[in-house]
């Protein structure tokens, strides 16, 4: 245990020496009376007359939008150039997204051509629209201060109807394949109608072709209709209707699987409860296969590891999806 220093006995601020208590005390301490004054640094005071300047009050212009240090509209930081903010939807066009699908019936791909969001951000907006307002209807609090907290500092997208509104994203970009990035000199005749099928065919025969996987193959086919000489608004009303088939038939196929997964299985309740039920399914052992890991057999997750640590085996993608 280190060794303990007596602090020196110091006089009592305020006492007088008819006091009767003693001029000096042990552990006593003086206290200044002189008022706290903030020091601040040369950096924080240009730093407030930066702020006061013309440069640094034009922050506060547009409250509505950031307004980045930067030099462009999207760099947050202006020591990062490569950081740069990507632009999201604001609240009204997300619940004009959600409108028009689940009150209008309007199909997912016609809305994400009509205001150029891509297809999986229109989903993604109209499942989280649901969540929320099954929260609200269970009287979840939301977290709306931090949310328009987060907006305030984020470029916006906005969408108004029966105005000219710039795309959120394309909406019909194909992603790159690693085969297509190889260069090909194919010799063809003169004559020949080379047609994309016939490129993705040249780099490999298992390549899709671009019409095939753009994921909205319709808007193709509507602006070879105008090319032709067919009106854009008879053109688009055909778009409408074949995306609107599309969906109905997923939908259809998706409550078909359903039904046929409900036929298969047998519900038991428990005795004096409604909420309790074992559900039992007809298994086959011949749907694991002959190695036992098809993913049609049951417990094909945890019944075998997989191989892809295993010695002498090849990891390498074999075949092009």
């Amino acid at each position: 245990m280190p060794p303990r220093v007596r602090v020196p006995s110091v006089p009592l601020a305020g006492l007088d020496a008819t006091s009767s208590l003693s001029k000096t005390a042990p552990f006593a301490r003086t206290f200044s009376t002189t008022p706290c004054r903030e020091k601040m640094s040369k950096s924080r005071q240009r730093m407030y007359e930066w702020l006061k300047s013309q440069s640094g009050s034009s922050l506060a212009e547009a409250p509505n939008s950031p307004n980045y240090l930067g030099p462009f509209q999207d760099q947050p930081f202006p020591l990062n150039p490569l950081f740069r903010s990507q632009p999201v939807l604001d609240d009204t066009t997300r619940e004009l997204i959600w409108e028009k699908v689940t009150v209008r019936g309007d199909s997912i791909k016609a809305v994400s051509a009509e205001m150029g969001v891509d297809v999986r951000r229109v989903a993604a907006v109209v499942r989280l629209k649901e969540v929320e307002r099954q929260w609200v209807t269970d009287g979840k609090k939301l977290a709306t201060p931090y949310a328009k907290a987060v907006m305030k500092m984020l470029p916006k997208t906005s969408y108004r109807e029966g105005e000219e509104n710039e795309p959120h994203e394309p909406v019909n970009e194909v992603q790159v394949h690693n085969l297509t990035m190889q260069q090909l000199f194919v010799p063809v005749s003169e004559s020949r109608h080379f047609t994309r099928e016939d490129a993705a065919t040249a780099f490999h025969d298992k390549v899709l072709s671009a019409d095939v996987r753009s994921p909205q193959p319709q808007l193709i086919t509507m602006e070879r209709e105008i090319l032709k000489g067919s009106s854009r608004a008879e053109s688009l009303e055909k778009f409408k209707e074949a995306t609107q088939a599309e969906e109905e038939a997923v939908a259809a196929k998706l409550e078909k699987q359903r039904l046929w997964e409900k036929k298969q299985t047998r519900r038991v309740f428990k005795k004096g409860e409604t909420r309790v039920q074992f559900r039992f399914k007809a298994i086959n052992v011949d749907d694991a296969g002959r190695d036992g890991r098809s993913r049609n057999g049951t417990g094909w997750r945890y019944g075998a590891p997989f191989e892809d640590r295993k010695r002498g085996l090849v990891k390498i993608p074999t075949s092009v999806p």
